[in-house]
């Protein structure tokens, strides 16, 4: 698994971010998030998630 650096989505096995387009990755990244409705979550406004999916929380 990999996580982008742009906008911490993590993928697994594509090589451009579907969120951002974003081809820096990474496969040090801490901590999950899981974000299904963005309109409700609080964590994703505190997190500044765009779109739902899985996110890394720190993406070295």
């Amino acid at each position: 698994m990999h996580a982008c650096r742009n906008c911490r989505m993590i993928l697994s096995g594509e090589k451009t971010c579907p969120n951002c387009q974003g081809t820096d990755l990474s496969e040090k990244f801490t901590g999950e998030v899981i974000v299904l409705d963005l309109e409700k979550s609080e964590i994703a406004k505190l997190a500044l998630v765009n779109a739902p999916g899985r996110f890394a929380l720190k993406v070295k």
